[in-house]
């Protein structure tokens, strides 16, 4: 696990230097810096594998080709043992140099051979070319930027920022489908011209400069496997022992996140049945009791012998927002919170953690899968009845402000029943965010006519529809996989963990897991309303029942309840007087709005208010240019009223 970065053209050697300086808690451990011909490769490194060499950039046998690598190939040890039958040497224990030798043999199709979390960068000086690789499912970062004359990659946006080099202008596009996304789909970032290299794909840059991208994974739901449920039950089993034990590859000691739902503490229970030690295992809680699992997680622990660290959260998170939002490079969810403090915990105690991230989204764990049969009965009402009359109603019901609230189901029922098909699905996604209705009353009228890629819905529907998925709940899960996986969760995962140094890995996101997962029939993973079917089955080998019975929490928090009480003044005063208002993006009257409704207690706006207010964090860094400490003078300053 590390942080690279690298920069083609003018000045090559020093942007690079100036960009890896801000990538050293990806890395505290060691540094590396190649120069050949223009080029510059750079490294910060967090020592997990061959901890006594192991250190980048790594040359090949000729010293005309060069790697840095931030992750983990975790099917390195046979590749390495075909790759020294072929005649390569090895200049490392490493085990992400078998990057350098797949490429000898395979050019840019190396990246299909590995197995692993990886972003990489691979400069050939015999061509003057630049290889970027990034994983099967979007694990590990990697962000570009290109000019007339430069061409800069790096694992953080904010690095790349501090080169000089980029602008400080706010891409509208990517602001655009956040709203209702709450996450950047494509190679989209929130910085205009910075660019992410989107999950499964290769970039090559060539030495005229031309760049061409390459998708080359997507996995197929149509292959169904013929099995009875007791034989499919057996081969997850099997399948998910055999991903969780290749992610305990490491020379340090490995830990687990326990949130008490059934995917995080799976894997810790098959972990703690795997190493011969205890495990350190990690939660977090709040005093709240509808979002807390604390105890839950407790339980589990204790159950398997693992050594438990648990912490409970208070309302102070708003003092972590601007660091937070800083490392993401785009507003902090209220998931990123969870994620920061569970990692700053386990990092006072391990280096690896894995974690239960992109089960719900192979196995079918969300609500809104089941919901989406919810809503057809719904839609047997009269036309009439729904439109006119059910909106009083459902406002009528009182908001409680508590986790998945009466009047937060009702809303998403009726909000639902207006659309169908993929179009109702990309609404699931980002309900309690923006609809498109919300968002264009949002936007000032000039910014949303400027627009030259409005068209979220068809970033959805170009997987809702896609050709290699057949039924209604694998087209969820498909595009879920393809767009909330590695634009959102893994994107919080890892720069939350990697802001306090600690590797987390993700055996729900193997690529044979996943692959086995979409070669299940449909009603294996929901079967009638019972969510994750299959998978409670094989947990239920390793967890108590009541864990299994439990319903889905995750790391959550009462966010709405604390913007009405402890950070009132902060939503208020910073949403009152917006830097995006001033600028001309948004418009006030919708913000004064949902801000009045939500303080008066008659709608929760939480994650509205929650997006807004770290969008205006993320206006102040990135930019205005105001340091983190600045910004966070000012959160303490009107938290402390």
């Amino acid at each position: 696990m590390c942080g690279i970065a690298g920069a083609i053209g003018p000045d090559a050697d020093a942007l690079t230097r100036r960009i890896t300086a801000c990538l050293v808690h990806r890395g505290p451990d060691d540094d590396g810096f190649h120069s050949a011909l223009g080029a510059a490769l750079s490294f910060r490194r967090l020592s997990i594998i061959d901890l006594e060499g192991g250190a980048q950039p790594i040359l090949n046998e000729t010293g005309d080709i060069a790697l840095v690598c931030n992750g983990e190939i975790y099917n390195s040890p046979e590749l390495r043992r075909r790759l020294i039958d072929a005649g390569h040497r090895f200049r490392s224990c490493s085990d992400v140099e078998v990057i350098l030798h797949l490429y000898e043999d395979h050019g840019e199709d190396c990246a299909r051979h590995l197995r692993g979390m990886f972003a990489f960068a691979i400069w050939d000086t015999r061509n003057r070319s630049l290889l970027l690789g990034k994983d099967h499912m979007g694990q590990k970062p990697l962000f570009f930027y290109r000019d007339g004359e430069r061409f800069l990659f790096a694992s953080e946006i904010q690095a790349l920022m501090a080169s000089g080099a980029v602008h400080r202008r706010l891409d509208p596009n990517s602001l655009w489908h956040y709203l209702s996304l709450r996450s950047m789909p494509d190679e989209c970032s929130l910085v205009a011209g910075v660019y992410k290299l989107p999950a499964a794909h290769t970039l090559l840059r060539s030495a005229d400069g031309n760049i061409r991208t390459c998708r080359y994974w997507t996995p197929d739901f149509r292959a169904k496997r013929k099995l009875r449920e007791n034989e499919a039950e057996e081969a997850l089993d099997e399948c998910l022992r055999e991903a969780v034990a290749s992610h305990l590859l490491s020379d340090v000691p490995v830990g687990t996140f326990l949130s008490g739902g059934i995917d995080s503490t799976t894997i810790g229970a098959m972990m703690a049945r795997t190493l011969s030690g205890p495990v350190p295992a990690f939660s977090i809680g709040v005093d709240e009791a509808s979002f807390d699992e604390l105890d839950a997680a407790e339980q589990v622990a204790h159950a398997e012998g693992m050594v438990f660290h648990g912490e409970r959260v208070k309302a102070n998170v708003a003092s972590m927002l601007p660091m937070m939002v800083h490392h993401l490079g785009e507003p902090a969810d209220p998931y990123a919170v969870g994620v920061y403090l569970v990692s700053r915990l386990a990092a006072r105690h391990v280096k690896v953690a894995l974690s239960g991230d992109g089960g719900d989204e192979s196995f079918a764990g969300y609500d809104r899968y089941v919901g989406q049969r919810l809503v057809d009965y719904y839609c047997m009402l009269p036309a009439a009845l729904r439109r006119k009359v059910m909106p009083r109603l459902i406002a009528a019901v009182p908001e409680t402000f508590r986790y998945k609230s009466l009047a937060q189901r009702l809303a998403w029922l009726q909000s639902m029943s207006e659309v169908r098909g993929g179009e109702r699905y990309a609404r699931a996604l980002g309900v309690l965010r923006f609809t498109p209705e919300e968002r264009a009353e949002l936007f000032h009228p000039e910014v949303a006519q400027s627009l030259t890629d409005p068209d979220t819905l068809g970033k959805v529907l170009r997987y809702f529809d896609a050709p290699n998925v057949d039924s209604l709940t694998d087209r969820m899960l498909h595009t879920d996989l393809m767009l909330r996986v590695p634009d959102h969760n893994l994107v919080m995962g890892d720069r939350m963990s990697m802001a306090c140094s600690l590797e987390v890995r993700s055996p729900f996101v193997d690529p044979r897991l996943v692959e086995f997962a979409a070669s299940l029939p449909a009603d294996m993973k929901l079967k009638g309303r019972k969510l994750k079917y299959l998978l409670r089955r094989v947990a239920g080998r390793y967890l108590p029942p009541e864990i299994i019975r439990r319903p889905k929490q995750g790391f959550g928090f009462p966010v709405g309840l604390w913007m009405r009480r402890d950070l009132k003044a902060l939503v208020e005063e910073r949403l009152s007087n917006s830097h995006l208002v001033a600028a001309g993006i948004f418009r006030p009257e919708p913000i004064a709005r949902i801000m009045s409704e939500h303080m008066e207690g008659r709608v929760d706006h939480s994650y509205r208010l929650w997006l807004l207010l770290n969008l205006e964090i993320w206006h102040e860094i990135y930019i205005e240019g105001r340091s983190v400490e600045m910004v966070n003078d000012g959160i303490q300053q009107l938290v402390a009223r």
